[in-house]
């Protein structure tokens, strides 16, 4: 593949200026200061660069903002243009809600923030409440996809044209590459041109698409409507589930498509969080992730609502995505990000939304229910030779749970990774056998995640002295190089929670004395029943120590405000001190000058 490249560059010097470019790219990767217990993805074929003006893009974003690589609508023209068995073969698989899905238009600003966050060697997002991350739960109400089951997993080979001539009857682009060109893909759908006409409307245009996909797809089952079948899930997988900035598509999956009775049984959904995870850790300079980003845009939108990113469109509607829409921003890309994270600096820590979904009808989500043995876990994702974790530990909160402090994660390779200017496919691999103790991980659905903490005071507190001033982004935060306001804040949000906490006990202590005093002082007298008496007098009580406690947090409060307050000030005049020179070295300075000047 790399000799493709060095091709169209124009002999020798296009393949040093190819050199050059992937060299300035390494230098921008891997950079971050926090630490997981990961063996980052193996990516051992690299994804071309971005094409622009590919036919296949929706309208949407400008000019200079991130395209969308999904073509989303050419995939939903051909599934509405498949017949009626092949549907309902795709919904036996699982994929029938996600390919339902309507298309999300990306919000570019809010992606490009959040992966400025993102800290590749936890796998988590860094903001000033603590770590953020999306989890197995996510995926499968957001996207329908199935997050249980078999790893996506298996052996990568040095070609893919044997298995791509046989099953698809197509042809690789190189001789060690397992890419399919997007555009003879689409024409073996039936779809050669997904361009629009002048003064074609949206609904006419989707329409045609269907039309000639229609046209050339096989009505009866048999070999040629798995071939078709095959084609279609290479590009679904290839371009939405596992998609990449380049144009051409990975048939890698290609050998687990060749049972189609068995292509159900994989944890697609899973292998789309893996496949984000590695795309986040990407330089923070490539605007945009690869991967299915309209999930973190949901996601952000769920557990963000203060942002106001997204609007609510659909009440009721499944999977999740479905209930959302994205609101055109005017104003540019750079200035959306610089508002987005100023806003995340700011949120109050009691607006972050860590349950969400509490109310969902999970009845009538049948791909959420099968999920749920694997949801709040720490487990080992896997996507061939992408294979990640999920610390799902940092997150406890998503659980119900106070966030204790854990050993926060730090990298560990258990396999060599092939550098990061490799180009095409280095040898035959099988994964099932090179990362055995992470496929074993997954098989027994990692290890639960248990919390007995009873604030989240200490994790913040650790938080802050381990990512100090890395959870700040925006403009107008000072600086807090030692971490102490994000300290601060941390044990602020912590007492902020035990008084809530606090006071609804006191509410419902107060609301059953209550009942208690009508009781008695309806037909029986505290005489007649001294058991009402008793428990009167043990709820007075325990109100009464509730209360005491609740006044003594209030006052930790507003002391810990005060001391916020107060902190944020001194930061920023010893930050202002710092970019003050010392009056010696004013006086050093003008000495020099005047010797210079007289030299």
């Amino acid at each position: 593949m790399e000799e493709e490249h060095r091709e169209g560059q124009g002999g020798e010097a296009g393949g040093r200026r190819r050199k050059k470019s992937i060299r300035r790219r390494q230098l921008g990767e891997g950079t971050s200061t926090a630490a997981p217990e990961v063996p980052p993805a193996v990516l051992m074929e690299e994804e071309p660069a971005v094409v622009p003006g590919d036919e296949d893009e929706p309208v949407g974003p400008k000019k200079s903002e991130l395209r969308s690589r999904l073509g989303w609508a050419v995939i939903r023209a051909i599934y509405d243009g498949l017949p009626d068995f092949q549907v309902r073969r795709l919904e036996g698989m699982g994929f029938g809600p996600f390919l339902r899905l309507e298309e999300l238009t990306p919000d570019v600003a809010l992606i490009q923030a959040l992966k400025e966050r993102w800290d590749p060697e936890c796998h988590a997002f860094l903001f000033p409440w603590g770590h953020m991350v999306p989890t197995l739960e996510d995926v499968v109400r957001i996207t329908g996809l199935r997050v249980d089951g078999q790893a996506v997993t298996g052996t990568t080979y040095t070609s893919y044209q044997e298995p791509v001539e046989r099953l698809l009857e197509l042809e690789v682009r190189g001789e060690r590459s397992s890419l399919v060109g997007r555009t003879a893909l689409q024409a073996s759908l039936g779809v050669a041109s997904a361009s629009h006409r002048t003064g074609e409307e949206q609904a006419e245009y989707l329409a045609r698409l269907t039309e000639d996909a229609r046209a050339v797809l096989a009505e009866e089952e048999g070999a040629a409507a798995d071939r078709d079948l095959r084609r279609f899930l290479i590009l679904v997988i290839g371009k939405l589930i596992l998609g990449t900035r380049g144009d051409p598509v990975s048939c890698r999956c290609l050998p687990l498509l060749e049972d189609l009775t068995q292509v159900g049984n994989y944890a697609w959904g899973a292998a789309l969080l893996a496949h984000l995870f590695v795309s986040l850790g990407t330089s923070s300079r490539e605007t945009g992730v690869a991967g299915f980003f309209p999930l973190l845009q949901v996601w952000a939108y769920y557990h963000l609502p203060s942002l106001r990113r997204g609007v609510a469109r659909r009440r009721g509607t499944m999977p999740l995505l479905q209930r959302w829409r994205f609101c055109r921003d005017e104003r540019s890309l750079r200035r959306q990000v610089t508002l987005i994270h100023d806003a995340m600096d700011t949120i109050p820590f009691g607006h972050v939304q860590w349950n969400p979904y509490v109310g969902e009808d999970d009845a009538t989500q049948p791909w959420v229910e099968r999920g749920h043995p694997n949801f709040g876990r720490d487990i080992w994702l896997h996507c061939f030779n992408t294979v990640v974790p999920l610390h799902h530990r940092l997150v406890a909160r998503t659980l119900g749970l106070y966030q204790a402090v854990v050993e926060f994660p730090t990298r560990q390779r258990s396999w060599e990774r092939p550098g990061r200017s490799f180009r095409g496919i280095q040898q035959v691999t099988d994964w099932t056998v090179q990362v055995r103790e992470q496929l074993d991980d997954w098989e027994r659905r990692g290890k639960e995640v248990v919390s007995e903490a009873a604030s989240d005071e200490d994790y913040y507190r650790a938080y802050a002295r381990r990512y100090g001033a890395q959870v700040y982004r925006g403009t107008r935060r000072p600086l807090d190089p030692e971490g102490r306001i994000a300290s601060l804040e941390g044990v602020l949000h912590s007492t902020i929670q035990q008084r809530d906490d606090l006071q609804a006990v006191v509410d419902q202590l107060r609301g059953e004395l209550e009942r208690a005093q009508q009781m008695v002082g309806g037909a029986s007298s505290s005489r007649e029943d001294p058991g009402h008496s008793v428990l009167e007098g043990q709820l007075a009580a325990a109100a009464a120590r509730a209360e005491d406690a609740l006044a003594q947090l209030r006052e930790r409060e507003q002391e810990l405000r005060t001391a916020l307050a107060r902190t944020t000030v001194l930061e920023a005049e010893m930050a202002e001190l710092r970019l003050r020179p010392e009056a010696a070295e004013v006086a050093r300075w003008r000495q020099e000058a005047e010797a210079a000047a007289r030299w």
